[in-house]
């Protein structure tokens, strides 16, 4: 019984270091660039100058990589848990929780990459029933509108961090917790065309 319970012991350790881990890698990523880069972009395309959201995919699922990044104070706001798609996997699965998909394919169930223009507040089946429709900017996002890539919430993703474990993965829509849609949903009635981008680092 004491050899389990020092195994446990240590597995629970090593989870945790690991996860320790890599918070401090994500801290050293250097996100700067592409908050200069947006900025410019905004004021450019008469975008939203005050918030701003970075989603990287190239993190875990496990961990927050949905940044709200605020301009003005030159500071992240928040950051929270967000899904992607599952590609060739099975739907609601965590088959790819440390390397997305990547597609701009129609029926490809993959998130796309790119800038993204927040427009009109809608009606969702999924989550708190609301969602946000995404314009697509770029080459590798232009079908976003055609394949119904919209930022919604989902009672399958967590709040917190969840790390060994994935995020269950849907048809490529950022899909955020319940809790955390309500948030971003207040900031984004007050907030107009702000801009989302969706980078795999």
């Amino acid at each position: 019984m004491k050899k389990i319970l020092y195994i446990a012991i240590m597995l629970l350790l090593f989870s945790f270091n690991k996860k320790e881990k890599l918070r401090s890698e994500i801290k050293e990523i250097n996100y700067s660039s592409y908050y200069k880069e947006a900025q410019q972009y905004c004021k450019r395309n008469n975008l939203n100058q005050s918030k701003f959201i970075l989603i990287d995919l190239g993190l875990h699922s496990g961990l927050k990589r949905f940044f709200i990044y605020d301009f003005k104070k030159s500071e992240v706001l928040n950051s929270f848990m967000v899904s992607h798609g599952c590609g060739d996997n099975r739907w609601g699965a965590t088959s790819s929780k440390d390397n997305a998909p990547i597609s701009n394919e129609i029926d490809s169930h993959c998130s796309s990459t790119g800038k993204f223009v927040i427009l009109d507040r809608g009606v969702s089946q999924w989550g708190i029933k609301v969602n946000y429709i995404l314009q697509g900017k770029d080459k590798s996002n232009s079908n976003a509108r055609n394949r119904a890539i919209v930022l919604h919430s989902w009672d399958a993703i967590p709040s917190t961090e969840v790390y060994p474990e994935g995020t269950p993965e849907g048809w490529g829509c950022p899909a955020v917790s319940n809790e955390n849609m309500k948030e971003i949903d207040k900031l984004l009635k007050t907030n107009k065309k702000v801009l989302m981008w969706i980078i795999k680092s």
